[in-house]
């Protein structure tokens, strides 16, 4: 194995302070990069050493020759990229490579395969995964793209060929509308991604997000640690992510974990990644891309097999074995991932930052909560709106379903608005409360969810100040006397 001491994380937020946590536990040192607008973050005094990136403050995380020199001063043997930013450059993993430095991931080729989605697309068919119809080569012509889309059958959904998080993607219903869309389409695509290539593929109308967690060893080694159910998504963005689904029986789940594990097998893939499927209402399965990083969404696979995924790459990374095998994991109950979002649902989502002035934050059995926050931080406006993720654990459906309800009315941040009451209205929702929702749930059910703005101890405070304002009362009029008799609480 190799010999990892040090490690340079190049991210921020969450992902940061819960790579850090993992380094510790490892007894491995960590160093983080960080840009001016990120200087009170609780990450930077949480790492054993924290180096500021002057100048513009989404540069500080992408110029990865300054994060590889920073690396190589402080002595780092490895580097972790979180998700996001860099996370999925094969540049910046062979660029690491290169420098003598462990990039704690996949290697660079797998990267930059599962970045083209139709080359990863191809390669996928090939070993025999399920496929959606569509173009296997980019498509840049409007001419192309429309007689393209007329030989598939609408509707199409034109997706960015070198993106993703929703950004370059259109759905087209009707032929009218396909000319709007693919220009929409390619400049969104552009806009994000520096390359205007899309491609054109039959739309599986709401079908359920299901995502396989893969863990892979330098050795073939491979196995699996379940699905996590996404299909509860905000334009192509996820909101809430489960395992296991609700929806899925058994014979599909099986199906979809041996087809996972199986592709990346053959592929020789090594470390983490997530393969992604689409599930119809006939239960057909369509692979549609795999995600070559730790996910957003780990935590709750983390929480009903009981395996530490962020420790794991590291030691992967490091060439240790699997350690285990298939039959040994063991799956218990059901967890739901809450993304926290610092947007205002009543106003169509608009993003919104400010200053946290109160930081209440719920506890007790079966709740996790990752962030970065704290009461006196200032959140930066040039980053990604999530600011925290609440993990809700229990044994069955409805007992996840019940104490995430409680957790969110404990939730409480003051100071800026957040999606905290589209979450609380959600687990309220008799559909979701069914297990009953596609990727048309909240499409279908915004307009009628009720988003309630308090919080059950918000004014806890206030609480406090009128207790003792009656206790003195009770003083003052003798109606609490006998000191020797009574304890007063």
């Amino acid at each position: 194995m190799k010999k990892i001491a040090k490690i340079l994380i190049a991210n921020r937020g969450e992902i940061a302070l819960r790579i850090i946590r993992a380094c510790k536990e490892l007894d491995i040192k960590s160093v983080v990069i960080f840009s001016e607008a990120d200087a009170n973050g609780l990450w930077v005094a949480r790492a054993d050493e924290a180096h500021p990136i002057v100048g513009n403050p989404i540069d500080a995380y992408l110029k990865y020759e300054k994060i590889i020199d920073i690396a190589k001063k402080t002595k780092c043997d490895a580097i972790h990229p979180g998700y996001g930013f860099l996370s999925e450059s094969a540049e910046f993993a062979q660029a690491c490579e290169n420098n003598g430095l462990t990039f704690i991931g996949p290697k660079p080729h797998h990267i930059q395969l599962f970045g083209d989605k139709m080359a990863s697309k191809v390669a996928m068919k090939d070993v025999g995964v399920p496929v959606v119809e569509g173009t296997s080569t980019p498509v840049v012509d409007l001419n192309d793209g429309k007689k393209i889309a007329q030989e598939i059958g609408y509707p199409v959904i034109i997706k960015a060929a070198f993106g993703g998080g929703g950004r370059g993607m259109r759905i087209v219903h009707f032929a009218n509308d396909f000319e709007a869309m693919f220009e929409s389409a390619t400049n969104e695509s552009i806009k994000y991604f520096g390359k205007g290539e899309v491609f054109i593929e039959k739309y599986v109308q709401n079908p359920r997000h299901i995502e396989i967690q893969i863990i892979a060893d330098q050795y073939g080694n491979v196995l699996h640690l379940g699905e996590r159910d996404c299909s509860i998504q905000r334009r192509h963005q996820k909101v809430i992510e489960i395992t296991p689904s609700p929806l899925l029986n058994n014979d599909v789940r099986e199906k979809l974990c041996q087809i996972s594990v199986d592709a990346m097998k053959k592929l020789g893939y090594e470390s983490v990644g997530t393969v992604e499927f689409l599930v119809d209402d006939k239960d057909e399965i369509y692979f549609i891309e795999m995600n070559t990083r730790v996910q957003v969404e780990h935590p709750v696979t983390e929480m009903v097999t009981g395996v530490d995924i962020i420790q794991r790459m590291i030691q992967i990374a490091a060439g240790d074995t699997l350690r285990y095998k298939q039959d040994e994991i063991n799956f218990r109950g059901y967890a739901i991932e809450f993304r926290i979002n610092s947007e205002d649902p009543q106003k169509s989502f608009m993003p919104t930052a400010g200053t946290v002035k109160k930081y209440l934050t719920p506890t007790g059995p079966g709740v996790r909560l990752e962030s970065a926050l704290y009461a006196g931080y200032e959140l930066p406006t040039c980053y990604d709106s999530m600011i925290g993720k609440l993990i809700i654990t229990a044994l069955d459906w409805e007992g996840v379903v019940a104490k995430a309800r409680r957790a969110l009315d404990e939730f409480h941040i003051e100071g800026f608005k957040t999606n905290i009451p589209l979450h609380k209205a959600i687990v309220r929702n008799a559909a979701f409360k069914a297990g009953k929702f596609d990727t048309g749930y909240l499409d279908l059910n915004l307009d009628t969810l009720t988003l309630d703005t308090t919080s059950d101890i918000a004014n806890e405070d206030e609480k406090f100040l009128e207790l003792a304002a009656m206790i003195q009362e009770l003083k003052e009029n003798k109606l609490v006397s006998l000191q020797n008799d009574f304890t007063l609480y």
